[in-house]
């Protein structure tokens, strides 16, 4: 990212969000038509997950997500910038005295919080509130870097730790009272995976909301982002604790994790990450699904 497209994000957070919304759409369809390489990836994951859908319906998915993802993009110039007092009337909190409640029970809790183009207003709504640990990845370009960075760390005290510190380090901080906000579903290699049915595809799944449950003594609470239409905001809902979980069998813990993830976003499909290449590690002896 140069400095003339942050300079340009940084103008934007003076504007309404309805009109930021609106340029992101705007943006979104062009990128679609655009965009061949990533248009081909959301294109073979809607077929794999959707074949209900006829292909003009699936087209109209495309677009909807790319529309979405664009204004995702320029709607983070609102979490970097904007004063505590906007965020706050922009993103609506639904359940966060369930963590409340588990913190005050001395309960470590990991917020399971799946990739939704709206991610970033979760994150920043749950850091107002609390101080958590995450697991952080290294952007390609070291200005967006540092701005993701600003932008995550700039409410209250909170812990970014990258896959190299290790699950000690995160089990430690839970320990310490901090929520994890966790996201497991993205592609991982085959040594860090397990292969479990995601919309009916054996799917690369990292295990580790299990592992970590069990190693914290963790209640693993749903964190979903919704981005709502125009200019009304984000609804973050954050649901109950799931019951009997973690179990000894880290294989259907998994499993039972990717099935929640799916009904999620079956409720707003045009809003997961669909640029992604989710199915890229394939089980020993299955041809490639992104050519």
């Amino acid at each position: 990212m140069r400095l003339p497209a942050v300079a340009l994000l940084w103008l934007l957070h003076f504007l309404p969000l309805s009109l930021i919304a609106a340029f992101g759409r705007a943006l979104g369809l062009l990128l679609y038509y655009v965009g061949a390489r990533r248009r081909r990836i959301v294109q073979v994951n809607l077929a794999l997950c959707f074949p209900e859908l006829n292909e003009a319906q699936r087209r109209q998915l495309a677009k909807d997500h790319f529309k979405a993802l664009a204004r995702s993009f320029l709607e983070r110039a609102i979490f970097w910038w904007a004063s505590a007092e906007r965020l706050e009337r922009l993103i609506h909190v639904e359940g966060d005295e369930k963590i409340r409640a588990l913190r005050a029970a001395g309960r470590p809790v990991i917020l399971l919080a799946p990739h939704f183009v709206g991610l970033d207003a979760g994150g920043v709504a749950i850091a107002m509130r609390f101080d958590v640990v995450s697991i952080y990845a290294a952007q390609a370009s070291e200005l967006f870097n540092r701005l993701l960075l600003k932008g995550r760390l700039r409410f209250g005290n909170q812990l970014l730790l990258t896959r190299r510190d290790g699950a000690r380090a995160t089990v430690k901080a839970m320990k310490a009272g901090r929520p994890l906000y966790y996201l497991p579903d993205l592609n991982h290699h085959r040594r860090d995976s397990i292969f479990v049915p995601f919309f009916g595809i054996q799917t690369a799944t990292i295990s580790g909301l299990s592992r970590l449950a069990k190693a914290a003594g963790a209640a693993v609470v749903p964190c979903v982002t919704r981005t709502l239409p125009g200019g009304r905001g984000y609804r973050i809902e954050i649901g109950d604790a799931w019951t009997d979980f973690p179990t000894a069998d880290v294989e259907a813990d998994t499993a039972r994790m990717n099935a929640w993830i799916e009904a999620a976003v079956r409720t707003m499909p045009e809003q997961y990450y669909w640029v992604h290449r989710r199915f890229r590690t394939r089980p020993e002896g299955e041809a490639p699904i992104y050519r």
